[in-house]
């Protein structure tokens, strides 16, 4: 296998079937890995699916509450019952700020609702996944990667959305201590930042002209990327080329940047 050759590899994208994760998705099979979309809508699914038809990688998908753990070992079963291992985890899930309460106004539910949509899914696919990883390499098949999507806000805070900072914090805190606990297997692990992403999400905030004349030039990472494009670090992560290049984030910017 040459350095960025991902044929018989497999990886599962969990909400690969839109944004981000899709792009991730696309870009892994187009560069031959065999990729598994674990997602809760089925439409969506067979959609993202079909915009993958044709390539080198094979595409499985799966209806998935990565919520649930149940849901979640469901899922992985099938997806190696369908391809016989999985490589990498790519962790798409969760949710964004929701809505403009301050810290002091946020209740209870609003609080857990966040912690479980953010990172529940995150613990469990990668713990599904991990657990396949560690015993392929304790046959002597040392080789995983663990992969999630983080947020510029678990770096540099945000008013009004504290409790997804700090969800998205946890995620990168996660992926560091991971990255110890599991070299020993072969296995690393990284996160991965969006910077400003053409998307609904962010359409509502760029409409506001003083945010853009006021908060826009103090963010670092400013340039406007497209979904696809985090799908070259998807590439380079699952490749062999990164083999020590684990606990890192990284940040869209016209490039790869590791801190």
């Amino acid at each position: 296998m040459s350095l960025f050759d991902l044929t018989g590899r497999v990886a599962i994208v969990t909400g690969g079937n839109g944004g981000i994760g899709l792009g991730i998705a696309q870009a892994l099979a187009s560069a031959g890995c065999n990729v598994s979309i674990w997602g809760r809508n089925a439409e969506k699914n067979k959609a993202a699916a079909a915009s993958m038809a044709g390539g080198p990688g094979k595409v499985d998908t799966r209806i998935c509450d990565v919520t649930d753990p149940a849901s979640v070992n469901a899922a992985m079963k099938a997806t190696l019952d369908t391809f016989g291992r999985v490589d990498g985890c790519f962790a798409n899930a969760g949710i964004g700020g929701g809505g403009r309460k301050s810290f002091i106004e946020r209740s209870e539910d609003e609080w857990r609702a966040m912690f479980a949509t953010n990172l529940d899914g995150v613990f469990h696919a990668f713990q599904a996944a991990a657990r396949h990883m560690t015993e392929r390499a304790a046959s002597g098949d040392a080789f995983g990667r663990l992969v999630a999507t983080s947020s510029l806000a678990s770096i540099f805070g945000t008013a009004r959305n504290e409790h997804y900072a700090a969800t998205k914090a946890a995620i990168n805190a996660l992926c560091r201590a991971l990255a110890v606990e599991l070299a020993r297997y072969g296995v690393t692990a990284n996160a991965i930042l969006p910077g400003w992403i053409k998307s609904e999400m962010t359409a509502g905030i760029m409409a506001n002209d003083k945010f853009v004349a006021n908060v826009m030039p103090r963010i670092p990472v400013r340039r406007f990327g497209e979904p696809s494009d985090f799908g070259g670090i998807a590439v380079y992560l699952m490749s062999k080329a990164s083999s020590y290049h684990t606990a890192d984030c990284f940040v869209i910017d016209g490039g790869y940047t590791a801190f």
